[in-house]
């Protein structure tokens, strides 16, 4: 399994450390896992689509917003 390394401010930092009980890797882990998902239905969604790649691109954006939205929330 690879590895990442992440930077969040200093303010959030201490705010996961209140909640110790919650593994911080695994939330990151299933966001990431979730986020690509998304990407890869969009791009699927996309590439059978006759619209344009610019349509393609704002719906894109839409799904983005809509699972970070959800998911990060």
């Amino acid at each position: 399994m690879g590895n990442i390394t992440l930077a969040i401010p200093e303010d959030v930092h201490k705010d996961m450390k209140s909640f110790s009980e919650v593994r911080w890797s695994e939330v990151a882990r299933k966001a990431i896992v979730a986020k690509l998902e998304t990407l890869k239905m969009a791009e699927k969604l996309a590439k059978k689509s006759k619209i344009t790649q610019s349509d393609a691109d704002a719906f894109s954006k839409k799904i983005k917003t809509s699972a970070n939205k959800r998911f990060l929330a």
